[in-house]
């Protein structure tokens, strides 16, 4: 009785997809520990090996800059390396109807509860963003999405339940959710597509464009996930760097009875004043929440506040400057636009009833 050989390229189709686990399985364990590592490694850096001092603005400022570009530039790799490999699974059809396939108000709602549960900062909500425009889901529904993602999180929440009590972190959460859903509405009924870079739509593996119902291995996937990555930083990382360094120079530049002063409770334009100043700073709603408690402490009213924390993480200036890659500057205006009306409308209706 003769034994049968299994074909080389059999035991090599099987060695290849066992090979990718293992290596992607070493790759997510050396991004974890490097995104772990990257705070206690530039406080080391700059506050003992160069001597900064942490509470000075020159410090804190190099420090944000150095921490914040590796913690971003980590971000986007993981998350456009995910939503592409997730992408390649979703065909138009499914994607659609997941969030496209509702009616718009419905759809854009859905989304920003999307947005919620998924609370990139506003720099890393970006690749989700470019992933739903290029699986076929309509742009302002997917614009709703990038606004909830950071406007609403839920640590800010907790945080905001604990400043201020549980009505005014409900009041937080369900404006935040009429902001984004409208905004996405609105900016959806204008036929936004025009105003979208064109490489968005376009999802390519080995340089050859990736067509609808196209049957990918794993490996393809892997590599378009890659290649992705590579396309898309090589695109934004200048903007990116810009953004974070413009933020760097501005960190640390709060001054608490500045705030006071231009946009306090005698100032009728205390809302649109705090948007103003907030738009250009950069931090998450966690990060933004100790400014907060100092400013309403001071005497700021409430809905001056919250419009102020809600510029900060909804229209980041590194947001911005990325978004610009990726949108048109029309399409970037109506943006800015539609979503600081909605914060600073929201600012005056929290002062006039709370």
């Amino acid at each position: 009785m003769t034994s049968r050989s299994i074909p080389s390229a059999a035991v090599g189709g099987w060695r290849r997809p066992v090979t990718q686990g293992f290596t992607l399985t070493a790759v997510a364990w050396l991004w974890l520990f490097a995104y772990q590592l990257n705070r206690p490694w530039w406080d080391l850096v700059v506050y003992d090996w160069l001597g900064l001092d942490e509470g000075s603005r020159l410090g804190s400022g190099v420090h944000f800059f150095l921490y914040d570009s590796v913690k971003i530039l980590l971000l986007l790799t993981g998350i456009i390396f995910v939503v592409t490999i997730a992408r390649s699974y979703l065909s138009l059809e499914r994607t659609r109807s997941l969030l496209g396939g509702r009616r718009e108000g419905v759809a854009n709602l859905a989304a920003a509860g999307l947005g919620v549960a998924t609370p990139f900062c506003s720099c890393s909500a970006v690749p989700a963003f470019i992933g739903f425009v290029a699986a076929g889901v309509p742009l302002g529904v997917t614009l709703s999405f990038l606004i909830a993602s950071p406007l609403i999180n839920e640590v800010a929440v907790v945080l905001l339940y604990g400043m201020f009590g549980a009505r005014i972190a409900v009041l937080y959460v369900a404006s935040g959710l009429v902001i984004a859903t409208v905004a996405g509405y609105i900016l959806g009924r204008v036929s936004p597509s025009r105003w979208v870079e064109d490489f968005v739509y376009r999802t390519t593996l080995r340089g050859a464009a990736v067509m609808p119902g196209q049957q990918l291995t794993w490996s393809d996937r892997v590599i378009m996930g890659r290649e992705e990555v590579a396309t898309i930083l090589r695109k934004v990382w200048p903007y990116l760097i810009v953004g974070i360094g413009l933020g760097a120079v501005i960190h640390g530049w709060a001054p608490a009875d500045f705030f006071t002063a231009v946009a306090g409770p005698d100032n009728p334009f205390g809302p649109l004043v705090a948007v103003a100043i907030g738009v250009p700073l950069y931090s998450n709603a966690a990060g933004i929440l100790p400014l907060v408690e100092v400013l309403y402490a001071k005497g700021m009213a409430i809905g001056t506040v919250l419009a102020f924390m809600m510029s900060v993480v909804a229209l980041s200036l590194p947001e911005l400057i990325l978004l610009r890659r990726v949108l048109k500057p029309p399409l970037l205006a109506a943006f800015v636009g539609v979503v600081a009306t909605g914060i600073v409308a929201t600012g005056y209706l929290f002062n006039a009833i709370l």
